[in-house]
């Protein structure tokens, strides 16, 4: 197996083919392998079933009867070999072709045509301006996350006299009519309607509150102008409404007790305290991610290449792989989620591809920049990245070697810190 040659396209840029070899030896081994595999299902008149020579065969079907069994079975590591011969940075799929096929001689020719990453030109990465601007945290933002987790620890005790209220959990029976007609979508049985939940159509909840158990009453409301079942938009309805189960539901105090069951902190002071320090944390956090994105935007901005189409397309691919990871571990497949969404694979790719470009664009600059500013990652960095990759995942540290290669983590790391100087560079616009 050997490289024969690498041309450069003079039609598109970026674009080689590689001629290369697999020696008249093993590609005869393959052929004969390929004869062996197929023979036991091959039918040739005079002969039992599988006990046809292969002479006999290739005479009645033809020479090349077996070779596509054989090119499958040699190219792999033909291209492996050849593909690393040639010192280029190859990026998506090879389109390969036969070039000559002579068993007896010299073996089988093959040609790929193959993209490589562009060159990339990139100036002005350093002092990039981006504005950070961190929210203050608000009264009503602390209060809005500590009434969430008293929600989460609230008391529910049945009504059995009295009335509903705002706040309370009512099963209800509902049917609506428009100008006395009935429409679809309009009854339920037994529904468990929070009142103030906003899940109804305004004004319903309200008029729900204040009726006993088991009292029918009517509840007039009009559909916004902008519902989604056009037929209802704007349109004035009743519902004949009975509740049938009253649910209060009674919020702990917001006091030292409730600071004590819910927190490590003996008061509520220093609960609220901790709250406001973690919303704080959460807009530095925020704030930082939206000005990380205006260094990328700039970053893709400045830099000029012509990228393959064959980048865009793999990476569209990963974006599709990692989709349908994630559908996997809630539980769905692709087919699945199409068929529940209407969605098509061909749209799908449509969805993730501005995404999937942006992200080779981004990379192509940050590995520009990573090489002009000589980053280097040292074999610790690699046991720690390759160790936290495991842990992520739950694996055996070994394991992720053999499926992650020591070079690509480093790369991914010096790309890391690539974007690391961008930032340390940037010029901050509050």
């Amino acid at each position: 197996m050997s490289l024969i040659k690498s041309e450069k396209s003079k039609k598109e840029k970026n674009v080689y083919t590689l001629e290369f070899s697999v020696d008249q030896e093993t590609f005869a081994k393959a052929v004969s392998n390929a004869y062996h595999k197929k023979v036991a299902n091959i039918n040739v008149p005079g002969f039992r079933r599988g006990k046809a020579p292969r002479a006999v065969i290739e005479k009645m079907y033809g020479k090349g009867f077996f070779y596509e069994d054989a090119f499958n079975d040699v190219l792999p590591a033909a291209w492996e070999e050849a593909s690393k011969a040639s010192k280029l940075e190859i990026v998506g799929q090879p389109e390969f072709d036969v070039v000559s096929v002579n068993e007896g001689e010299n073996g089988v020719v093959f040609s790929a045509k193959v993209y490589v990453k562009p060159d990339v030109k990139l100036e002005g990465y350093t002092g990039i301006e981006a504005e950070k601007k961190v929210e203050p945290v608000t009264d009503e933002e602390i209060d809005n996350e500590i009434n969430t987790i008293r929600e989460r620890n609230a008391r529910e005790t049945e009504v059995t006299d009295g009335v509903s209220v705002m706040g309370d959990i009512c099963h209800i029976d509902y049917e609506g009519s428009v100008d006395g007609v009935p429409f679809d979508g309009g009854k339920g049985s037994d529904y468990p309607l929070k009142l103030g939940s906003g899940n109804f159509i305004p004004g319903f909840e309200e008029q729900v509150a204040g009726h006993k158990l088991e009292e029918e009453f009517n509840v007039n409301v009009t559909f916004p102008e902008d519902y989604h079942a056009k037929e209802l938009a704007g349109k004035d309805a009743v519902f004949k409404t009975v509740i049938h189960k009253i649910r209060h539901v009674e919020l702990p105090e917001a006091d030292d007790d409730f600071a004590k069951d819910v927190s490590e902190f003996d008061t509520f002071a220093e609960y609220r305290a901790d709250m406001k320090a973690k919303i704080e944390k959460r807009h530095e956090e925020e704030a930082d991610k939206k000005f990380e994105e205006q260094l990328l935007d700039a970053l893709i901005e400045k830099m000029k290449a012509d990228i393959p189409e064959a980048m865009f397309t793999a990476e569209t691919d990963n974006f599709v792989r990692d989709y349908e990871n994630r559908l996997r571990m809630q539980g769905l497949d692709l087919e699945t989620y199409f068929k529940y969404t209407g969605m098509t694979i061909d749209s799908l790719r449509e969805q993730l591809r501005p995404q999937a470009e942006k992200q080779v664009k981004l990379r192509l600059a940050l590995e520009k920049i990573a090489k002009a500013e000589k980053i280097k990652v040292g074999k610790k960095e690699i046991d720690e990245e390759i160790k936290r990759i495991a842990d992520a995942y739950q694996m055996d540290s070994e394991k992720v070697r053999e499926i992650i290669p020591e070079e690509s983590v480093a790369e991914d790391l010096k790309v890391k810190k690539a974007m690391d100087l961008v930032k340390a560079q940037a010029v901050v616009k509050a």
